[in-house]
């Protein structure tokens, strides 16, 4: 894999900053993969290279005091940036995109249905040729993503242990396309612990202390949930280690057959963006929604169907499918215009 050290102009950092928003946005939705934004945005090869110089030789020069060589070893101007946008995402688009889910969520999974669509097809282009070798590494990957979006979500855990492992796991969004790190989150049953709850006792504990406010470290339940935070940041940083270089083994051996296997995988996971479906929640014996830990009521499955041409709703979901699509085109158009 070729190096990609070099010093960026204040325009591309200040558009990848822009990329880890989109990237950390999308993180944030079950259905949708942060990969995707990076394979789209032109800096998936990059992003899975300087996750695999996470490694040994890494810690090595960090733990030396030798902190320029380790900055330049890691690609750190890189992920520095990305992440920076990633976090910003966290705090501000992520929580509108939480309250707009909640105010509309057809609406919402209507405009990242017509982005993941213009994606797919960005992607597409990308493989030079197709042979029957392709078409079957298509289907292993639809088949995939299918038996993905048909799993059951479990019970809430917050085992230091199974957190680690959730870390291990949901991280994989960023490093694989097409797999959303937020939706495995969702099958095993921490998503509202780890990116509803966790997030949000970390944001007051930021923004009570830049005013010199302490008071929210003395409640033990953000003590506990700060705790979890840390030990989910533990796996994500270990699983990104190991699936980057997974990755950077499969891409280099096996390029074609790997990319066409994410756009299958990609294919399988669509119905989980699907706009017109209705949620069915689990209910007792007198009809009461029956709640997790933190009031979320469980969901038991979506009803899916098809919208009526006459409901004005159903124009404007198409309206947002149609804008998410050509913010992609548009983007993509910018990066190969800046880039020629």
């Amino acid at each position: 894999m070729k190096s990609f050290q070099k010093k960026r102009s204040k325009q591309e950092a200040f558009f990848l900053i822009l990329k880890g928003i989109a990237m950390g946005a999308a993180n944030k939705v079950p259905g949708v993969s942060g990969g995707i934004v990076a394979l789209v945005g032109g800096f998936y090869e990059e992003l899975i290279y300087s996750f695999q110089r996470l490694n040994c030789v890494a810690f090595k020069l960090f733990f030396s005091g030798r902190l320029s060589a380790f900055w330049t070893y890691v690609n750190g101007a890189f992920l520095s940036l990305l992440f920076g946008g990633v976090l910003i995402s966290y705090f501000s688009v992520s929580l509108f995109l939480d309250f707009a889910l909640t105010q509309n969520e057809t609406l919402v999974m209507g405009a990242f249905l017509g982005m993941i669509l213009a994606s797919l097809y960005l992607v597409t282009k990308q493989v030079p040729y197709w042979n029957r070798t392709l078409f079957i590494f298509l289907f292993i990957g639809f088949m995939g993503g299918i038996s993905l979006s048909l799993a059951k979500p479990i019970a809430e855990n917050d085992n230091l242990v199974f957190v680690f492992f959730c870390g291990l796991i949901g991280v994989s969004g960023m490093t694989i396309p097409g797999l959303s790190g937020s939706f495995l989150l969702l099958i095993l049953g921490n998503y509202n612990l780890l990116l509803v709850d966790a997030v949000n006792a970390l944001f007051d504990v930021i923004s009570s202390g830049l005013v010199g406010d302490l008071a929210p470290l003395k409640d033990p339940i953000t003590r506990r949930l700060l705790l979890i935070m840390a030990v989910f940041a533990g796996g994500s940083l270990t699983g990104l280690v190991s699936f980057s270089n997974l990755i950077k083994v499969v891409l280099e051996k096996y390029p074609h057959p790997t990319l066409v296997s994410i756009i299958g995988f990609i294919i399988g996971t669509l119905r989980l963006v699907y706009p017109w479906k209705d949620k069915q929640y689990l209910v007792d014996a007198n009809g009461e929604l029956i709640t997790n830990r933190v009031g979320t009521p469980e969901l038991v499955n979506y009803h899916y169907y098809l919208p009526e041409a006459t409901q004005i709703e159903t124009y404007v979901v198409i309206l947002a499918m149609l804008i998410g699509a050509a913010i992609l085109f548009l983007l993509d158009y910018y990066d190969r215009k800046r880039n020629s």
